[in-house]
């Protein structure tokens, strides 16, 4: 097999990294990476530009990676889109990989799409998931075998669509933070760290970073065991509130959808979705939340779903475990109330637990009340 052949038969993933730390998400896509690579006995590449990075190198091959290109240059200390699109281009042009995934951060959407154009393949943002299949092109009666089916929400998500590249390649798409599942470590993984010279041209530098400011999130959403989140059936600081509060009995954070945070009622990083965090908590509350679905590709896969909603047709009852017919802004403050009755130990086990029995049960006769007719009492799917 010649090595150009070799060299396409690859997954190449961008390896983002920060303060000595890689980004988790481009641990997530290295291991979905593999998973897609080891059917079709293709390799996971990693590509990393930096200075001084080589033990980010090993971290990666330690997620699933069997090897990775390592630029390593003063120049890439900090990233720049020129100079690290540069490299990729350049290594891309040269190896022609079959796929290359990238995160969907601010510095990968800035990434991505420089490199998608030079080499004149496709991107598609923003994936909520990746497979491999075959497609049938009808006007050239061809099946094309082992395809990237790169899949997303799409027309304001009416619909979710399956796009695909056939004739071009690398197949490019970028994916956002927690969408995939992050790999354990294995310390006994073996790969190679092959080192690349870049070839970087004068335009390259015509950007300076004089100083960066950082500033680190408090919301810990993605590894939080409980969400209460909001939505446009909130609508009042009051109701916020009272989310919040909620979330603090039940030792989680608050989250909030799309709505909720374009009324202006919470803040940005408390979004959950596409365009926001995916979370996967042992125990998710939408309060007054309908169900879009860039919503639900951000937390479908919650352990137990409590969906408060006035419209017993709310998309997000599809989904629930537990379904409240009512005003959210009613009903989240008989919950609280009826946790504060409990002792302290049964309302840490009510979120421990993940399970919404108990609020159902204490307040299923009061959310009748609040709806102004009688619930749906907390029913299981």
């Amino acid at each position: 097999m010649s090595e150009q052949m070799t060299e396409q038969q690859s997954i190449w993933v961008f390896i983002e990294h920060a303060a000595g730390r890689i980004a988790d998400v481009s641990l997530e896509l290295t291991g979905r990476a593999r998973e897609l690579a080891d059917p079709l006995g293709y390799q996971v590449v990693g590509l990393l530009c930096g200075h001084d990075v080589e033990e980010l190198a090993r971290d990666v091959i330690r997620h699933g990676a069997d090897r990775v290109m390592l630029a390593d240059h003063p120049e890439l200390a900090e990233y720049r889109t020129l100079p690290y699109a540069r490299v990729a281009i350049t290594e891309a042009r040269r190896r022609r990989p079959e796929i290359f995934l990238v995160g969907g951060t601010p510095n990968g959407r800035d990434f991505a799409p420089r490199v998608a154009s030079a080499l004149r393949c496709g991107l598609t943002a923003d994936c909520t998931d990746l497979q491999i299949g075959d497609y049938y092109l009808r006007r050239e009666d061809r099946t094309y075998t082992n395809l990237l089916f790169q899949i997303r929400p799409a027309f304001g998500g009416n619909l979710v669509a399956t796009i695909v590249n056939p004739n071009t390649r690398p197949q490019m798409a970028s994916v956002r933070e927690g969408v995939m599942r992050m790999p354990a470590a294995d310390a006994g993984r073996a790969g190679v760290v092959e080192r690349v010279t870049p070839e970087f041209e004068p335009g390259d530098f015509a950007l300076e970073v004089l100083s960066r400011q950082v500033r680190h999130s408090t919301v810990k959403l993605k590894d939080a065991a409980v969400v209460v989140a909001g939505g446009a059936g909130i609508s009042s600081p009051d109701d916020v509130a009272h989310l919040r509060e909620l979330a603090n009995l039940l030792g989680g954070e608050l989250g909030a959808s799309r709505a909720a945070v374009d009324a202006g009622l919470i803040e940005r990083e408390h979004q959950v979705g596409q365009t926001g965090t995916t979370v996967r908590p042992r125990l998710y509350i939408a309060a007054g939340i309908s169900g879009a679905v860039q919503h639900r590709a951000g937390m479908a896969e919650s352990s137990k779903i409590i969906a408060i909603n006035t419209d017993p047709g709310a998309p997000m009852f599809q989904i629930a475990h537990y379904r409240i017919v009512g005003d959210a802004a009613k009903v989240v403050p008989m919950i609280i109330k009826a946790l504060r009755e409990r002792s302290a130990d049964e309302a840490t086990a009510w979120g421990d637990e993940a399970t919404a029995w108990g609020a159902t049960e204490a307040t299923g006769e009061a959310v009748a009340g609040a709806a102004g007719e009688p619930a749906a009492e907390g029913a299981a799917r």
